[in-house]
């Protein structure tokens, strides 16, 4: 293990500067905003409910970004519209396709800033990866994002405006008057990207409740996987608010190595943490909950930690999921040979528990988990920087 591992930064979020005035951005706003947007704007209130359900259909079931389009409305209506709002995705700076076909997006949000969006492929399925800040609040000695600090939570809308601007660019709209196709390009969604999704969990809820809605983007909160380093307080209001699946980023089977690895381990340890997710399947009503574990040669990848790994779980719906590491320049840790993992997966296996291997994906263009980092804030901009971007 390494002796220059990062220890946890403050956990200061930077507000985001909004722009004065201009269209309300319609992406990402829930129901309940949406309608009360609409009513400020002038929409009569015995109308609005109506009117709320017919521009989010066109928003979210058919992607339509212009209001004109709107045909079911009147055209005073679609002006009206028209002069209040706007339909605003992010921007998408490059994209990038693996040799797997895994494709790798950054994207430029208000204020300049950059995040990765990540679209993988798989037989009968296809995960999206997206971000719910840029950089990040912790800094795990094994994650490349966690060497970017934190510049400021993603809005409900850019979170959104990931997974909209991913199904314009594999083209999964439904096409008006043809038949219903049940084919789904993006059939799941995580929550993996860069940031720790429980240090924007407003955000994060409500983007949720958007991407949920059966009458729009239309996925399943089953097929909706939150990860979270362990923000034990928000784990609960996680079941409640959101219902998700869950999936601890975990990696550690002592305190003394998770402190290291994971370093908001020293705020909420495994015990605590772990105490946390007992309720979690009953409250969100979900079948188990997903342990993550990066495989670090000579670091927690010996027999004696899969047996704790075993013990320590017991008494939860798991699965634990071995991931082997993906290097990147100038990481302080090696990947775990495999037949190490192989043993190690053995071990839980026999225990009861399912422990698949991920096969790594998107490497060749640095998309693979832990990988994530937007070349535009590489250290490359100060604290004081940051902070005048940011409107302090």
């Amino acid at each position: 293990m390494t002796a220059n591992a990062p220890i946890t930064q403050d956990v200061m979020t930077l507000p985001r500067k909004l722009p004065e005035g201009g269209p309300v951005n319609i992406v990402g706003l829930t129901r309940e905003e949406l309608l009360d947007a609409l009513v400020a704007a002038g929409t009569p209130e015995r109308q609005a409910r109506m009117r709320m359900g017919q521009v989010w259909q066109w928003v979210y079931h058919w992607g339509v970004r212009d209001f004109a389009q709107m045909t079911n409305l009147a055209k005073d209506y679609r002006a009206l519209l028209a002069e209040h709002f706007a339909i605003g995705l992010p921007e998408v700076v490059t994209r990038q396709i693996s040799s797997d076909g895994t494709r790798k997006y950054l994207i430029r949000i208000a204020g300049g800033h950059e995040v990765e969006t990540v679209y993988i492929p798989e037989e009968g399925r296809g995960t999206l990866c997206v971000s719910s800040q840029v950089g990040c609040t912790l800094t795990c000695s094994f994650c490349h994002t966690g060497t970017q600090k934190l510049v400021r939570n993603l809005t409900a809308g850019e979170i959104v405006g990931q997974l909209m601007l991913v199904r314009d660019d594999l083209d999964e709209w439904p096409e008006r008057g043809a038949p219903k196709d049940e084919t789904r390009l993006v059939s799941n969604l995580v929550l993996m990207g860069m940031g720790e999704p429980l240090y924007n969990f407003e955000n994060v809820r409500n983007a949720m409740k958007v991407v949920m809605d059966g009458e729009g983007l239309s996925l399943s909160r089953r097929r909706i996987t939150l990860s979270t380093s362990g923000v034990v307080p928000e784990i609960a209001r996680t079941a409640e608010e959101i219902g998700c699946q869950l999936a601890i980023s975990f990696h550690a089977t002592t305190d003394e190595v998770r402190d290291i690895l994971v370093p908001i381990n020293k705020r909420w340890n495994i015990r605590t943490l772990l105490d946390s997710l007992r309720d979690y399947p009953r409250l969100s009503n979900s079948e188990r909950i997903t342990f993550e574990y990066v495989m670090l040669d000579g670091v927690n990848d010996s027999d004696a930690d899969a047996r704790r790994l075993v013990k320590l779980i017991s008494g939860i719906p798991s699965k634990i999921n071995l991931i082997p590491f993906n290097e990147w320049p100038g990481a302080p840790y090696r990947r775990s040979t495999p037949e190490r993992i192989a043993a190690f997966a053995d071990i839980i296996y026999k225990a009861g528990y399912a422990s698949p291997i991920r096969t790594p994906r998107g490497e060749d263009i640095m998309a693979a988990c832990g990988q994530l980092k937007s070349a535009t804030e590489r250290a490359r901009k100060s604290r004081a920087q940051i902070a005048a971007e940011s409107g302090l």
